[in-house]
């Protein structure tokens, strides 16, 4: 893997002791950072202001810029980034309040999206890869009432960044050990194939 690289984690679930996400986020990123990588840790679990009226104000040419200062901040730290790190549990078949909160914050158009005679264009070309560390007690992931990773995987790419792996404990309330050893399986693979690249 190419050295000197920024690797941004955003954490968005709780962190009560126990949280599976976060330890599976933390295997990866023992597998992920090398000699010189710099690593960004945004942990947003305690949550994000909602966006309001003075945030849209301002961010379509309004009078109080001060209203984008975390979203611009927010926004630039994905924007230097070259790998993305969101780790996602899933709460209620979707995505962390904070997590939406967050994406609301960096998705903005002519920042990291924009629109053309062709569509949405993706902005975000710093990011050559993104991570979706997830898990759930009762949830099937990839199954008909994940949307957690559909979401995220589709919010992402309407951004600029498609290459998205997906590293899922899944139904872990029913299938305990069985479901870390196959995400632990899954990561490792994603390792090596990027490792062999």
């Amino acid at each position: 893997m190419a050295e000197g690289r920024t690797i941004l984690r955003v954490d968005s679930g709780v962190d009560h002791g126990k949280s599976v996400s976060r330890q599976l986020a933390d295997r990866l990123m023992e597998g992920l950072v090398g000699d010189g990588d710099v690593v960004i840790e945004r942990d947003i679990s305690d949550g994000l202001p909602y966006l309001d009226s003075q945030w849209h104000a301002a961010a379509f040419g309004g009078p109080d810029p001060a209203a984008l200062a975390l979203s611009e901040d927010l926004t630039d730290e994905l924007l230097a980034a070259d790998e993305l790190v969101l780790v996602a549990p899933v709460y209620n078949l979707s995505v962390p309040a904070p997590l939406k909160c967050w994406i609301d914050h960096v998705v903005r158009e002519g920042r990291t999206y924009r629109f053309t005679e062709d569509g949405v264009e993706g902005m975000v070309t710093s990011v050559s890869r993104a991570w979706v560390v997830t898990a759930s007690g009762g949830t099937p992931i990839g199954g008909p009432y994940d949307f957690n990773t559909t979401y995220l995987t589709t919010i992402l790419g309407v951004i600029g960044i498609f290459d998205v792996r997906v590293v899922g404990a899944h139904s872990t309330k029913f299938r305990g050990q069985g479901a870390l050893d196959e995400a632990h399986r899954t990561m490792d693979e994603h390792l090596a194939a990027i490792a062999g690249a």
